[in-house]
């Protein structure tokens, strides 16, 4: 199939859809300018300093206990820069649809970024799989509070990408704190907001299960396959948009292209009022 053919049928999709999954991976960051990690090289373009160090020897609560101003200077430095990215105008058009949809919409994402609420997405319609930098724990854990990390800010040094400030700390030990992130390695996340928001997802699934589904996937890679996983087991129609693996199961419809590029195509053919699916 084409991928002007694979558009329409994509598109013919959206138009007669009740419920709509978005499913997230990197690739839809990447449309906003946040750094592509994937592959060493991607990594190294984003950090200099790091180079010779793969993103799992890094993104790993190994650090917040032997070097916490290396853990922060990273971590700390990609939570401003999440901060100040505006997202792309693909996230509007996916909350356009969702809106105007009879079951609404629900998003599964692996990115960490908070970008989906940023642009509106509902807190109770968001499943973060791996956690968000935007909340803090315990390093140790000594206990099992996650809170917002509204309130902190770390200055960076980008020469040795080493945090020069105050480090977050933990308001019941004093410990230093991290990120509600799952990392590599990592057996000391504590996963009750997302275990949560889990089940609000496992109950919005349930209540489309006689709807017309139909699952946008963008930018889910092979490496960290959990998306693309989910995806592919709820049922429903799947749209696979992925510019460097779009494989996609028999029946799936799969778009070689990027998020972005590729929801402006899909609000084109399927010409939904105001950027609104099935309006």
């Amino acid at each position: 199939m084409t991928t002007p053919d694979a558009l329409d049928q994509a598109a013919a999709a959206l138009r007669t859809a009740e419920a709509l999954l978005i499913g997230a991976g990197a690739g839809m960051g990447v449309d906003s300018g946040l750094p592509d990690f994937r592959g060493p090289e991607g990594f190294w373009k984003a950090y200099p300093p790091f180079r010779g160090r793969r993103l799992a020897e890094i993104s790993n609560p190994y650090w917040f206990r032997a070097d916490p101003e290396l853990a922060w200077g990273f971590f700390g430095h990609r939570l401003g820069l999440y901060r100040h990215t505006a997202p792309h105008d693909g996230f509007a058009r996916l909350l356009a649809w969702g809106r105007a949809l009879k079951s609404g919409a629900f998003v599964f994402t692996s990115n960490v970024d908070g970008q989906f609420q940023k642009a509106g997405f509902p807190e109770e319609s968001v499943l973060e799989c791996h956690g968000s930098i935007h909340h803090l724990q315990c390093a140790r854990p000594c206990g099992d509070a996650i809170w917002p990390a509204d309130a902190v800010a770390v200055d960076v040094d980008m020469a040795t990408v080493r945090a020069t400030s105050e480090l977050p700390r933990c308001p019941r030990c004093g410990g230093v704190a991290r990120p509600n992130i799952l990392m590599f390695g990592d057996d000391g996340w504590l996963s009750t907001r997302t275990d949560a928001q889990e089940r609000r997802f496992d109950a919005w699934l349930r209540g489309v299960a006689n709807k017309r589904l139909v699952v946008l996937e963008l930018g889910a890679g092979l490496a960290i396959p959990t998306v693309r996983m989910t995806c592919e087991s709820v049922g429903g129609t799947l749209i696979r948009v992925n510019p460097r693996e779009p494989g996609a199961p028999l029946g799936a419809v799969s778009l070689p292209l990027g998020a972005r590029e590729a929801l402006a195509a899909l609000a084109e053919r399927a010409s939904f009022p105001r950027g609104g699916a099935g309006s």
